[in-house]
C-alpha cells in the first residue's frame, strides 16, 4: 500500500513533503471521516474520475478544492492500490448562537446581520467568520458611545461534532461628552454656534435624544451645519480645519474641539448668466435670488441653480446643468457670479412605470399622471403628478426617479414606485374622546374597493352624542374625464345633553346622490340632492326658542337639500402634507318644496408653509354664514358651533357662543350656538425627536381663536376666545389619534375650559 500525505493549499510544497508516487488509474474513490457532508459533495470538488489517471498535480488541485469549501479543518489523500481515499475532519456545525448581556441591540437583528456574512445556526463554523463577529459587533457599540464594551466569544462542544457558541458581552457605561469648543470663532459667538450642532453636553432630554453620545457621522453634518450657517451668511473663505475627539484613560467622558477660519465676509458684486439660455435671458433672471449689492449666500446660490435648472426641465432639458462660477475680489471682499447654463440634448419620456402597487390597479395610479408617454419631458407635470397621486390616499409614500434610456441620449423613463397601505377595514371596536366620552363602532369599510379606486362604507357609530349608521359609495372617476358620483343613505341621531349646548335630540333619515366634476388641475365642483326628515325632541328644561320652533313649525320636517361646492387642493400629501394649501367653499340650501326653508354657506382655507428643516407652518381659517328665507328661519339645530377640537382648543366642545336665558331672563351656562362662526388656527408642525423620515407622529405648537354669534348679535371680533398650547397627533394603526393641551388666554368668567382635549380610534 502506498500512503502519503498532501499539506493543504500550498500545492508548492507537495512535493517536498510527500512520497512521490507514480501516476495511475483510479479503480474507485473512497471517503472517510464525514458525518454531515454528503459523500456527493466532495466527489464533485475532486478533479478526477474513477477510470481517469490520477497525478501529483490533481492531488494537490483537489486538496485546495475541499479546503476552500470551508467545510473542513483538515483533508487528506491516500493511495490504497489503485483506490483513491479522501479522509476528511468536518469542522463542528453551530447548534445555537446567544448573546449574554446585549442590551443596545436587538438580539434578532443582530442575529440577523451575522446570519448575512455567514455565521449563523446550522452552519458551519469559523473561527475567522467569528473573530468578524466580534469585530463588528464591538465596531457598533464604538459608534453608540460604549467605548469600554468588551466582547468574547465561547465555544462549547456538542454531540454529533456540534457546537454551542456564546457571545458575552460587558457593554460597560456609555461616554458622554464633556465639553465642546468651537475655536476661531469671531462673528458669532460659540453659544451661538453650538445651539445649532445637535451633539451637545448632557442635558434633561438627552436621555431620549442620545445627543450627549458622540458618533462621527453627527459630528459630520454637525460640521456641515456650521458650514452651511456661515456661507449663507457671507463667509465665502469659511473652512473647518479640523475636528478632533479626545477620550479620557476611564472611557467615561469624550472632549470635542472644531478648529475653524471664519475668513471675510463678502458681499455680490454682480451676477451674470452665459452660456445657451434657450430662453428670453429676462425670464431667467427673474429666477436668480441671489442680487447684486447682497450678501454672499450659498442656500441662494443654490435655490437659483436649482430653479433654472427645473424650468429647463419643464421645456424638456431634464439633463440641464447650471453652474455657477464666482469670482472673488480680496481686496474689496466681493464677488462676483456668472451663471453658465448648459441645456444638454432636450428629451422625452419613453414609458412610465408604476411599482409597488401590488393592490391598487395600474390604471387608478396612470389617470393621476399629467406626464404622458412619447411626450417632452416635463418636470412640473411630473411633480404634480406624484403629488395627485400621493394625495390619493392610498399609499404611505410615492417617489419619483427618472434614469436616462439606456443606449439613447433623447429618452428617460419615469419610474414611480409606491407603498401601499391598508385601505380597508372590518372593525369591532371602541374610540374615545374627550366630549363624548366611550364610542362603540363597527364598520365594514374599502376606500380602494379592488383596487379600482372607488370607495364603499357600511358604518355603525354608537357615540354619546352621535349615533350614526350610514352606507356610502363614491366612484372618483364615474367618467374617464375625471367626474366622481357618490351615494349617501343614513340614520343620525343626536342628542348634546351632555355638552354645554341646550337640551333637545334629533333623529334624521337621508338618502342623497353627489357629483364632483374637475374644472381645473386641482379645482373641483361638487354638488348634492339630498332628502333629510328630521323628528325634534325638547325637554322641559330647553332653551325657549327651542320649544318655541317646535310649537311653531313642528317637530318634524322634511327637507330637500341641495348642496354646491368648489375646492381647490394643491397639497403635496394627503397624510402628512408640508407644503401648498386646501380651499373649499361649501353652500347647502333647503329648497322650495320643503318643511324648511334655509341656507348655509361657508369657506375654509388651509395653508402649509414649509420652514426649517422638518418645522411646517399650518394655517387655518374658517367662516360660516346661515339663514332662513319665505319667512322660516334657520332651524336651531343646523346653527353653527365653536370649542373643542376642531375648531377653539382648551374650551369645552361647542361651549363658546351666546347662552340660554331662562323665563326670567338670567343667562343659563347651556350655549345655543348661531347663524354665524369664525375660527382661526395657526400651528407649527415638526416630527417627533428621534423618528427619522416617520412622519406619522408628529407634536405641534398652536394658537387656536374662534367664536360664534346669533343673528340677534353684532359681528364683535372682541369678543373672539384665543387658546395656545400643545399638540400630538398619530397615524396609528387602528385609526388617527389627537392629543391636544391648552391654555385659554381670555377666558370670561361663564366659559367652560377643557386644557386636556383627546380624541382616539376612528369615528364614522
Amino acid at each position: 500500500m502506498r500512503k502519503f500525505l498532501l499539506p493543504a493549499l500550498i500545492a508548492g510544497m507537495l512535493s517536498a513533503h510527500a512520497q512521490a508516487f507514480e501516476p495511475f488509474v483510479v479503480r474507485d474513490i473512497r471517503v472517510e471521516g464525514i458525518q454531515r457532508t454528503e459523500a456527493g459533495t466532495v466527489f464533485s470538488y475532486l478533479p478526477v474520475r474513477v477510470g481517469e489517471s490520477f497525478t501529483e498535480e490533481k492531488a494537490a488541485q483537489a486538496i485546495k478544492a475541499l479546503f476552500a469549501t470551508g467545510f473542513f479543518k483538515d483533508v487528506r489523500v491516500e493511495v490504497e492500490g489503485d483506490v483513491l481515499v479522501v479522509v476528511v475532519d468536518e469542522r463542528p456545525a453551530i447548534a445555537s448562537l446567544e448573546f449574554v448581556g446585549l442590551k443596545e441591540f436587538d438580539k434578532e437583528q443582530v442575529k440577523k446581520g451575522m446570519k448575512d456574512f455567514g455565521l449563523a445556526e446550522s452552519r458551519i463554523l469559523d473561527r475567522s467568520l467569528l473573530e468578524r463577529a466580534e469585530q463588528e459587533l464591538k465596531r457598533q457599540y464604538l459608534s453608540r458611545g460604549n467605548y469600554s464594551v468588551e466582547i468574547k466569544s465561547t465555544v462549547t462542544p456538542l454531540e454529533r461534532n456540534r457546537v454551542a457558541v456564546t457571545l458575552n458581552v460587558d457593554e460597560g457605561e456609555v461616554a458622554k461628552i464633556k465639553q465642546i469648543n468651537i475655536v476661531g470663532a469671531q462673528a458669532f459667538t460659540e453659544k451661538e454656534l453650538l445651539k445649532l450642532i445637535s451633539l451637545s453636553t448632557p442635558g434633561w432630554l438627552t436621555w431620549y435624544t442620545k445627543n450627549d453620545q458622540y458618533s462621527r457621522q453627527k459630528l459630520s453634518a454637525d460640521v456641515e451645519i456650521l458650514r452651511s450657517y456661515y456661507l449663507d451668511r457671507g463667509y465665502l473663505e469659511f473652512n473647518v480645519d479640523s475636528t478632533q475627539v479626545s477620550i479620557t484613560p476611564d472611557k467615561h467622558d469624550i472632549y470635542i474641539s472644531i478648529s475653524i477660519t471664519e475668513g471675510q465676509k463678502y458681499t455680490v458684486s454682480n451676477v451674470k448668466l452665459a452660456g445657451d439660455l434657450l430662453l428670453p435671458e429676462e425670464e431667467l433672471r427673474n429666477l436668480v435670488k441671489i442680487k447684486s449689492g447682497d450678501e454672499f449666500s450659498r442656500r441662494k446660490l443654490t435655490e437659483t441653480t436649482k430653479a433654472i435648472n427645473d424650468r429647463l426641465a419643464n421645456e424638456g432639458y431634464a439633463f440641464a446643468n447650471v453652474n455657477a462660477v464666482p469670482e472673488p475680489d480680496k481686496a474689496n471682499q466681493t464677488v462676483s457670479f456668472t451663471f453658465f447654463v448648459d441645456p444638454g440634448r432636450r428629451v422625452y419620456v419613453r414609458r412610465i412605470n408604476v411599482a409597488g402597487n401590488t393592490k391598487t390597479r395600474d390604471e387608478v395610479v396612470r389617470r393621476e399622471f399629467r406626464q404622458m408617454e412619447g411626450a417632452w419631458y416635463d418636470g412640473d407635470k411630473i411633480t404634480r403628478s406624484r403629488a395627485r397621486v400621493d394625495r390619493l390616499g392610498y399609499f404611505d409614500g410615492a417617489t419619483v426617479e427618472t434614469p436616462a434610456v439606456q443606449g439613447s441620449t433623447d429618452q428617460v423613463d419615469v419610474n414611480l414606485t409606491v407603498k401601499e397601505k391598508p385601505t380597508g377595514n372590518l372593525m369591532f371596536g371602541a374610540g374615545f374622546s374627550s366630549s363624548e366620552s366611550l364610542i362603540l363602532s363597527t364598520s365594514i369599510s374599502q376606500q380602494n374597493l379592488f383596487g379600482s379606486g372607488k370607495a364603499l362604507t357600511l358604518a355603525m357609530n354608537s357615540g354619546s352624542i352621535n349615533k350614526t349608521y350610514s352606507l356610502s359609495f363614491t366612484d372618483p372617476y364615474y367618467t374617464k374625464d375625471g367626474i366622481s358620483r357618490g351615494f349617501d343613505v343614513y340614520l343620525r341621531n343626536v342628542d348634546p345633553t351632555s355638552l354645554s349646548i341646550g337640551a333637545y335630540r334629533t333623529s334624521s333619515v337621508g338618502a342623497g346622490m353627489r357629483w364632483g366634476f374637475p374644472i381645473r388641475e386641482d379645482d373641483r365642483i361638487n354638488f348634492g340632492l339630498a332628502v333629510d326628515h328630521t323628528s325634534i325632541d325638547t325637554f322641559s328644561d330647553s332653551p325657549l326658542r327651542f320649544q318655541n320652533f317646535v310649537k311653531e313649525f313642528g317637530d318634524t320636517n322634511t327637507s330637500l337639500l341641495g348642496t354646491i361646492g368648489w375646492a381647490r387642493d394643491t397639497r403635496d400629501s394627503f397624510n402628512y402634507p408640508t407644503t401648498g394649501s386646501v380651499k373649499r367653499v361649501n353652500a347647502e340650501v333647503a329648497l322650495p318644496g320643503g318643511d324648511m326653508h334655509f341656507y348655509k354657506l361657508s369657506y375654509q382655507q388651509q395653508e402649509y408653509i414649509p420652514l426649517y428643516g422638518d418645522f411646517v407652518l399650518a394655517l387655518n381659517g374658517e367662516v360660516g354664514y346661515g339663514k332662513g328665507y319665505g319667512g322660516k328661519p334657520l332651524p336651531f339645530y343646523k346653527n353653527f358651533f365653536a370649542g373643542g377640537i376642531g375648531s377653539v382648543r382648551g374650551f369645552q366642545t361647542s361651549s363658546l357662543g351666546e347662552r340660554d336665558r331662562d323665563a326670567s331672563g338670567n343667562v343659563l351656562l347651556s350655549t345655543i350656538g348661531g347663524n354665524r362662526r369664525l375660527i382661526g388656527n395657526a400651528e407649527i408642525l415638526f416630527p417627533f425627536p428621534g423618528q427619522g423620515q416617520d412622519k406619522s407622529l408628529r407634536l405641534g405648537t398652536f394658537i387656536d381663536a374662534g367664536q360664534v354669534w346669533t343673528e340677534a348679535q353684532s359681528l364683535d371680533l372682541s369678543q373672539l376666545r384665543y387658546s395656545a398650547g400643545l399638540s400630538v397627533s398619530w397615524s396609528s394603526p387602528m385609526g388617527p389619534l389627537k392629543f391636544s393641551f391648552a391654555q385659554a388666554l381670555n377666558k370670561e368668567p361663564l366659559d367652560r375650559l377643557q386644557r386636556f382635549q383627546f380624541q382616539l380610534g376612528s369615528v364614522f
